[in-house]
């Protein structure tokens, strides 16, 4: 049993190790010089540490406009998805009304189309909308989704009933149950879902290139996309620039770690 438990954690680290080799390579290249990047030697460490790729990132390129677009529209999305799915969890959980969970499988069903295939639909109404170049034509599509609200309803439905009652019976309102009970003992679902649309608004490539036309508005996707658009690269700068970008990731699956197990751990899948 011991020998199949050190056989399990040496997979398990070779296969994290070679996870991370792809980002250690980014984080040591940004410290590179130019002309040490791609070399027929390629070297992993820098002949010598160097920040001149993070300085031409912030100096040369508009990567602090990008990151406070991407920051802005992310925070939106990520606000509005957990509010959208905590109301539409909780009616689907708690609230019995006719047809329920006829209609909870009709609104699940969006998770099975595709995004590309809406893409050109949701263009054109934002277009005849005025949106085009604005915060509201990056946000407005992603304020809601099914995803969010199956995720909630699946932990409100792991949650004992009894506490609810007991609380309508001191006379609380169902948004009174649903602030001062229900919301206090979801922080878990909670971070999950908002680390989950944070990653997917920080990451979203395709709805901004569209979207956006003036470079003034571009998320940073897009705009580490133009970065390497020059014949000749800088690559120290554009791993520089890639390692930047990733922080705010990191920062938040660190920020949520212990909430976000602590989901996986209680959630489970009920219907």
């Amino acid at each position: 049993m011991r020998i199949k438990r050190l056989i399990m954690y040496f997979v398990l680290f070779t296969l994290a190790l070679l996870m991370l080799m792809p980002f250690a390579w980014m984080v040591l290249s940004s410290f590179k010089e130019a002309d040490e990047v791609f070399t027929y030697d390629m070297t992993w460490l820098p002949s010598s540490i160097s920040f001149s790729g993070y300085y031409r990132a912030l100096t040369e390129q508009p990567f602090l406009k990008y990151t406070f677009n991407s920051i802005f529209v992310s925070l939106i999305i990520t606000v509005a998805q957990l509010i959208t799915g905590v109301l539409a969890g909780y009616a689907f959980a708690r609230l019995n009304f006719p047809g329920r969970n006829l209609v909870f499988i009709i609104y699940l069903s969006a998770m099975m189309i595709p995004s590309q295939a809406t893409i050109i639909p949701s263009y054109i109404l934002i277009r005849k909308m005025g949106l085009i170049d604005r915060y509201a034509g990056l946000t407005l599509p992603f304020l809601a989704g099914p995803f969010g609200a199956f995720m909630m309803r699946q932990f409100f439905l792991s949650m004992p009933e009894s506490l609810e009652e007991a609380a309508v019976i001191d006379g609380c309102s169902r948004f009174q149950v649903l602030g001062k009970i229900i919301l206090p003992l979801s922080k878990p679902a909670l971070a999950s879902l908002g680390l989950f649309t944070f990653m997917g608004a920080w990451n979203d490539f395709m709805w901004p290139l569209i979207i956006i036309n003036r470079d003034a508005m571009r998320t940073l996707q897009v705009g580490l996309s133009l970065m390497r658009a020059d014949l000749y690269p800088d690559w120290p700068m554009m791993m520089a620039a890639s390692v930047m970008a990733t922080l705010p990731i990191i920062i938040a699956f660190l920020s949520a770690q212990k909430q976000f197990i602590q989901s996986l751990a209680f959630t489970g899948v009920r219907y």
